[in-house]
């Protein structure tokens, strides 16, 4: 869709959302402004919030926001955890939908100083806003070996968490881990892998190992769920909440949350099982694959 960032279930999101001209959403995770772009051309309202400063530049550079006047868009930086201060900071207080996708996006993981990818060797940072103080070096080289046990086991399931951690406490006590590449030699050896490593067994051990780092870094699993109470209370009768998530730790917050909702009587959910990319869609898009969408919608 864009050099930026391939929005996921675009089609799927669309119409679940129910898009009406006039009507006020916001998108929690912007982007590259794949959503938002689908929901402005049916007339929609759009609040785009991002953490990632270079999202909101790609986007205002997009859309040539203030060049051409274009009213319709509001950007705004902050964490989605602050949604409801965003959102009434942005005369956003009721809306039709709320849009979270979540995860890493596809420029961060391209733009190597980011440090998010182990298939390239850049800093081992992470961070999805920049001025954070926190890093996945800071983590790499501070925690225990208990504590980094802890991490890869609970955010990532990593199945070789003890290994890993092991060697990155020896692997440092030799020169502090401060790349990708440092990293991702640590958890080849951990998996008893020497010499040189293709992509396809670079992805296979190091997946698990990069994702609860970036997810610790980033705070993601507090977040949501510290977002969609929030969210819930944005929504005008009969808004919706659609939600993308990546891995099984978001989509169970996400699934819990709504059936908590739902108990309450606050509302139905509209997708019983998620909604997952066709198999078109992940042919030509690898970060489909695991995209899970489910959508909440408020009495």
């Amino acid at each position: 869709m864009n050099n930026y960032h391939t929005p996921v279930l675009l089609k799927e999101v669309i119409e679940l959302l129910q898009v009406q001209s006039g009507k006020k959403y916001i998108d929690a995770t912007i982007g590259g402004g794949g959503h938002a772009e689908s929901i402005l051309n049916r007339g929609g309202l759009v609040l785009g919030i991002d953490i990632d400063q270079d999202a909101l530049d790609y986007v205002q550079e997009r859309f040539k926001i203030k060049d051409s006047g274009l009213k319709n868009l509001v950007l705004a930086k902050g964490n989605f955890k602050d949604l409801g201060k965003i959102a009434h900071l942005n005369n956003f207080d009721r809306v039709s939908a709320v849009l979270f996708d979540l995860g890493v996006s596809s420029h961060q993981v391209d733009a190597v100083e980011r440090g998010f990818s182990f298939l390239r060797e850049g800093p081992l940072d992470m961070r999805m806003d920049k001025n954070q103080s926190v890093t996945a070096e800071a983590l790499v080289n501070l925690l225990g070996k208990g504590e980094l046990y802890d991490l890869f086991n609970k955010l990532g399931q990593e199945h070789r968490a003890r290994a890993v951690s092991s060697g990155i406490v020896g692997a440092r006590k030799i020169k502090a881990i401060q790349t990708t590449q440092e990293l991702a030699d640590v958890v080849a050896k951990a998996y008893g892998i020497t010499g040189e490593v293709s992509d396809f067994t670079r992805n296979k051990i190091n997946q698990k190992v990069f994702q609860a780092l970036r997810i610790a870094v980033n705070n993601e699993l507090e977040n949501i769920q510290v977002a969609l109470p929030q969210a819930l209370e944005l929504l005008e009768k009969r808004g919706r909440i659609a939600v993308i998530s990546f891995h099984s730790l978001e989509d169970g917050i996400v699934k819990k949350t709504f059936k908590d909702f739902a108990a309450k009587g606050l509302g139905k959910i509209v997708t019983e099982k998620p909604i997952e990319a066709g198999k078109e869609e992940r042919e030509h898009n690898s970060r489909a694959r695991s995209a899970k969408l489910r959508v909440f919608e408020r009495n």
